[in-house]
């Protein structure tokens, strides 16, 4: 994974980054669920929201092609869901209104990760009275993740260099073992971090 989807925040002078966390936190949520609001077919709507985005974007000054990239790479879980639809009757105008919500509400989602840091994320979640262990989970979620993944790229050093086949059932037969080994692994360290966690007298 590449470093920049590991640490989505992308410094900048723009009137976007200076912006108070909290500010930004509602105009995202609200954002979003001004896109959910939307009944089906409002495609002038979702143009409207999609310009407002782009705006943003641009006032942001991140680059463009950083954002589409992070969007790309996000893109198919949305595209996974929309699918879905098209297994049921009017399933094309249902898919088409499904993958423009999602995609606009991970706009939003990318656009905020860009110009806020995760820890200013984490500090207006706890100004609006979200629950403490929501905060500290997503704190550490957000702290481990990049522990894994740069452990499964040893792993996936170390089984390049064992590995002299080129042939794809041989690849596809090391990856699985190595998403295997990666998810002992993470339980593993889970349950050691939990219990330091529990010896300094961390309490649910």
């Amino acid at each position: 994974m590449h470093h920049a989807l590991r640490d989505p925040y992308h410094p900048a002078s723009s009137p976007i980054h200076r912006a108070a966390p909290p500010v930004k936190l509602v105009l995202a949520v609200a954002f979003v669920l001004a896109v959910v609001a939307l009944p089906r077919g409002t495609w002038p709507a979702h143009t409207f929201l999609g310009l407002a985005l782009l705006v943003g974007a641009l006032a942001s000054r991140v680059p463009l092609s950083l954002l589409g990239k992070r969007l790309l790479a996000v893109e198919p879980f949305a595209l996974g869901v929309a699918l879905l639809a098209l297994l049921q009757p009017g399933g094309l105008h249902v898919f088409l209104a499904i993958l423009a919500k999602s995609t606009l509400s991970l706009g939003a989602v990318v656009l905020l990760g860009a110009t806020t840091p995760f820890f200013q994320v984490l500090r207006a979640l706890s100004r609006f009275r979200v629950p403490s262990l929501l905060v500290t989970t997503l704190a550490l979620l957000y702290r481990y993740l990049f522990v894994l993944v740069e452990e499964m790229g040893r792993m996936q050093r170390a089984r390049r260099s064992r590995t002299f086949s080129r042939s794809r059932w041989v690849t596809w037969r090391a990856s699985a073992a190595v998403i295997g080994h990666l998810f002992l692994r993470t339980t593993t360290r889970a349950e050691r971090i939990y219990a330091a966690m529990c010896a300094r007298g961390w309490r649910t």
